[in-house]
C-alpha cells in the first residue's frame, strides 16, 4: 500500500499521541523526585534510540548529526527544554492545567509557520484549531484557578517548545533530526544528573507487576511514552505542516484525563466529556478532509 506525504505524516502524528497519552498518569504514579525522573526520561530514551540509530546509520551517525548544522543544535536545545518543562509542569500543577497550556501549540505553530516559513494554513486547519482550542478552554476553564504559577508557566513553555520544534523540523524537511533529538535527550539526562539526589529505582508494592514498582513503571514510560513518540513527532512535520502535527496533541487533552480517571479514579467532568467529543470529532473530520484532498 502506497502512502503519500499527508498519510505518512497523519499516521505518525496520530500514533505518537496515542503512545504519549498515558504519560501524564505515569508521571504521577512514579514515586521519585522530579529531577530523578527527568534523568531517566532523558537517559533511557537516549540509550534506546542510540542503539536503533547505530543499526540504521552505523558509522555515519556522528557525521549525520554534525551535518544537521544549526537546525540540529536548535532542535536539540528546544527539545531538551521542552522535556524538562513538561515534567516540571505536571508535577507542580494539575494535569488539566498542563494540558490546556499544551493545547496552545497548534495555534502557535500556525502563527510561527506563517511568519518564518510563509506557510499559510488552509481554512479547515484554522477552523479546526479554533474549535479545538475553544473546546479545551471550555473543559478546563475552572481548573486554571487551582494550579501553581510555576506549573502553569512550565506548561506554557512546553507549548512554545512544541511549536518552535515543529517549525524547525518543517523548515528542514530533508534533514533527519532524530539524531539531534537523541542528543537533546542526552542533554536532558546530563542536566538532571547534576540536580538528582537518589537514582535508585524501588518497588513499593507486594510483587513485581504493580503500579508502585518504579523498576517496571519508569522503563515502560521512558520507552513507550517518550522514546517512541519523540521519534515519530520528529519525523512527522517533514510530511505535514507543523500546525497539523500539533493539532493531534489536542487529543491528549481528553485522553490524558481519561487515563487518570481509569487508573487513579479521578472522574472526568461533564465538561471533559462534551469538550472531548468535540475535539475528537473535529480532528477526525479535519484528518478525513486532509487525506481526501491529498488523494485527489
Amino acid at each position: 500500500m502506497q502512502f503519500n506525504d499527508q498519510k505518512k505524516g497523519t499516521l505518525m502524528a496520530f500514533a505518537a499521541v496515542m503512545f504519549l497519552t498515558p504519560d501524564s498518569v505515569l508521571i504521577r504514579l512514579a514515586d521519585i523526585s522530579s529531577w530523578n525522573l527527568i534523568f531517566y526520561r532523558g537517559f533511557i530514551p537516549f540509550s534506546a534510540v542510540f542503539i536503533g540509530l547505530l543499526f540504521f546509520y552505523k558509522t555515519n551517525l556522528i557525521k549525520q548529526t554534525i551535518s544537521n548544522s544549526w537546525h540540529g543544535i536548535a532542535y536539540a536545545l528546544i527539545f531538551a527544554a521542552t522535556n524538562i518543562a513538561f515534567v516540571t509542569s505536571i508535577e507542580n500543577t494539575n494535569v488539566a492545567n498542563t494540558l490546556i497550556m499544551i493545547a496552545l501549540a497548534p495555534m502557535l505553530s500556525a502563527v510561527l509557520s506563517f511568519i518564518f516559513l510563509k506557510e499559510i494554513p488552509d481554512k479547515k486547519t484554522w477552523v479546526a484549531i479554533s474549535i479545538t482550542t475553544l473546546s479545551v478552554i471550555y473543559i478546563f476553564y475552572d481548573a486554571m484557578d487551582t494550579g501553581e504559577m510555576l506549573g502553569n508557566a512550565m506548561g506554557l513553555i512546553t507549548a512554545c517548545g512544541l511549536a518552535v520544534g515543529a517549525v524547525i523540523i518543517r523548515s528542514a524537511k530533508k534533514i533527519d533530526l532524530v539524531p539531534s533529538a537523541m542528543f537533546g535527550k542526552l542533554l536532558v539526562a546530563l542536566i538532571a544528573f547534576y540536580y538528582a539526589d537518589d537514582l535508585l529505582l524501588r518497588n513499593f508494592g507486594n510483587n513485581f507487576f504493580n503500579l508502585k514498582n518504579d523498576m517496571l513503571l519508569i522503563p515502560i514510560m521512558c520507552i513507550m511514552c517518550v522514546a517512541v513518540p519523540f521519534v515519530l513527532v520528529t519525523i512527522a512535520p517533514r510530511y505535514i505542516t507543523a500546525a497539523e502535527v500539533n493539532l493531534f496533541f489536542l487529543l491528549e487533552t481528553i485522553l490524558g484525563p481519561l487515563w487518570v480517571w481509569m487508573v487513579i479514579k479521578e472522574e472526568p467532568s461533564i465538561e471533559t466529556i462534551i469538550g472531548g467529543f468535540v475535539i475528537i470529532f473535529t480532528i477526525a473530520v479535519h484528518s478525513f478532509l486532509s487525506l481526501k484532498k491529498s488523494t485527489i
